[in-house]
């Protein structure tokens, strides 16, 4: 099984590489940033403090390693943090973060590579965040005795650890020192196969939406636009979610609604398809870039896209109503930044491998989505029924609120094993 394992990674480099030079710019990434890796390790120097190595597979788990990063540096200000990311998403956006010494992307998992980056790296202490098993690299780790934490993790029966062919991944399992877990089903999952290293801490995003909604940066240009209006916003969109809201634009819009439209994707491109999008399907809208507008222009018109990156989550803010992108594709994006502000939030259906989506729905604040006619019916009803919004926003803060400190349990029982 090592050997399929070995063999599919390197057949996954080979599509990245071609990719790349078909012009792929995501891909182009992967491969560039990697080629230094060795002199990059190298030229930051010998260790001198603790060093905690902290890996995130893209930018929604750094989300949820960054209050873990941060609380190590209040606790520890002399304390080393190497952060590594699998993906573009993550890296490009993140590689000046200011709280990590370095930032590097993950070498691919070879043998060769793990042994050279863990040498290089000497890491005291080890955190992979929510998910990302890499054999190779778990197996060095655990050969040099190096503590391995998974923080924020959810199991399900359907992963390939536990599945009659899954006796290859459960070992890398065994590598790990402990899991901290985000609920008490994964525990017992991990319990029913024999893994009893684990503790039920929450979900560290939690902290990280709370401290985002109390620090939320105010945007003259977004109040301007919104007025005296109801706003919607739609955060972290693909194609898909923005079809199904471009269907219904006009009638919100119509009963006095401004709507803001922040896309995953804020390439030209992105942004010209998406403009097309809502005009083939409003074309008396008056459409707008937040790159290419003033607060007065602004306040004339009737729907805002959001071109840059890192407005959303303050955006939220303003809104009295939320749509969270991704629920008709792999997976919905982070629906906590928006519940932090106590609005309610919809999202397509493709939520089954997200707790706080599970928990809000049956709580009612949050809401899903399956259809433009689901969508039109639900967010119709939500701006025009003020105690129902209301209640429903209450709600979706309050678990937010609820569900906060999973960082610092971590980090004490982490403590708590060395006294």
């Amino acid at each position: 099984m090592k050997f399929i394992y070995s063999l599919g990674l390197n057949l996954y480099y080979a599509l990245i590489y071609l990719a790349s030079i078909a012009g792929n710019e995501k891909a182009q990434q992967w491969i560039s940033g990697r080629k230094n890796w060795k002199s990059q390790l190298a030229a930051y120097g010998t260790k001198k403090n603790k060093r905690y190595w902290v890996h995130c597979s893209s930018l929604g788990e750094f989300e949820q390693g960054r209050p873990l990063i941060e609380e190590i540096k209040k606790r520890e200000p002399d304390s080393e943090i190497i952060l590594t990311f699998f993906s573009p998403s993550g890296y490009e956006v993140r590689k000046k973060y200011p709280a990590a010494n370095i930032v590097l992307y993950l070498p691919l998992d070879t043998p060769g590579n793990a042994r050279h980056f863990i040498d290089l790296l000497n890491p005291d202490t080890v955190f992979f965040i929510k998910y990302e098993y890499w054999y190779h690299y778990l197996s060095r780790l655990h050969s040099k005795n190096i503590k391995v934490y998974v923080v924020s993790a959810i199991f399900r029966p359907g992963q390939s650890f536990f599945k009659w062919y899954g006796n290859f991944f459960k070992k890398m399992l065994g590598f790990i020192t402990q899991f901290f877990v985000q609920d008490s089903v994964s525990g017992e999952l991990l319990r029913d196969n024999g893994l009893n290293n684990f503790t039920v801490t929450g979900d560290t995003r939690f902290d990280r939406v709370i401290e985002v909604a109390t620090k939320s940066v105010d945007i003259p240009l977004l109040k301007k636009f919104k007025s005296d209006h109801q706003l919607f916003i739609a955060g972290s969109t693909w194609p898909s979610d923005e079809v199904l809201i471009a269907k219904s634009m006009s009638a919100l819009i119509a009963t006095g609604v401004r709507i803001i439209l922040v896309p995953h994707e804020v390439q030209e491109e992105s942004i010209r398809d998406l403009e097309q999008t809502i005009q083939k399907n409003n074309s008396d809208l008056k459409v707008i870039r937040f790159s290419k507008t003033t607060e007065e222009k602004a306040s004339m018109a009737n729907v805002l896209i959001i071109d840059s990156v890192g407005l959303l989550s303050s955006a939220y803010q303003y809104a009295e109503l939320a749509y969270v992108g991704g629920g008709f594709g792999k997976g919905i994006h982070n629906i906590l930044e928006a519940a932090a502000y106590g609005i309610p939030v919809l999202f397509g259906p493709e939520y089954s491998k997200f707790k706080e989506a599970i928990d809000l729905i049956e709580k009612k604040g949050a809401f899903c989505v399956n259809t433009a006619a689901d969508f039109s019916q639900v967010s119709t009803d939500l701006l025009r029924n003020e105690t129902t919004r209301v209640v429903a926003g209450r709600i979706a803060r309050e678990y937010v609120m609820e569900n906060g400190g999973a960082t610092s349990r971590i980090l004490d029982a982490i403590q708590a094993r060395k006294d």
